[in-house]
């Protein structure tokens, strides 16, 4: 999803740049799931209802890649591997979570929107 254009000022493009690409569904709940403590890919995988296997990799990678997501590897056989939140990461939680309380808070005024928008456009492609 694209931000639409913004001030051609240098920080408006660089808080556009970074936080653009960052916060699709999935990192959100990452991160909201990592703000409890270090996990392991596959709790973090159980923990996140719908998530493939790919998608967790693709968004684990992308936070790590950011600086918000730590990876560590154990030096054990199988290897073992945790994920937890770096300082930058851990800043955002509160953020993270005010957001997923008022998606929850507004849901059901949410879901009743959607029905009465495709009700009075059965036309429309945007799902």
């Amino acid at each position: 999803m694209r931000l639409p254009p913004v001030a051609a000022t240098p920080r408006a493009r660089s808080s556009a740049r970074v936080a653009e690409p960052r916060f699709p569904k999935w990192s959100v709940l990452v991160i909201v799931e990592l703000a409890s403590g270090p996990r392991r890919f596959r709790a973090l995988q159980r923990a996140i209802d719908g998530i493939s296997q790919r998608m967790l990799t693709l968004t684990v990678r992308r936070l790590e890649r950011d600086g918000l997501v730590l990876r560590t590897v154990y030096p054990t056989v199988p290897a073992q591997v945790d994920y937890r939140l770096t300082e930058t990461g851990a800043g955002l939680t509160h953020l993270v979570k005010a957001l997923a309380d008022w998606s929850l808070a507004h849901r059901s005024a949410i879901a009743e929107a959607r029905h009465a928008y495709d009700r009075t456009h059965p036309d429309h492609d945007i799902r």
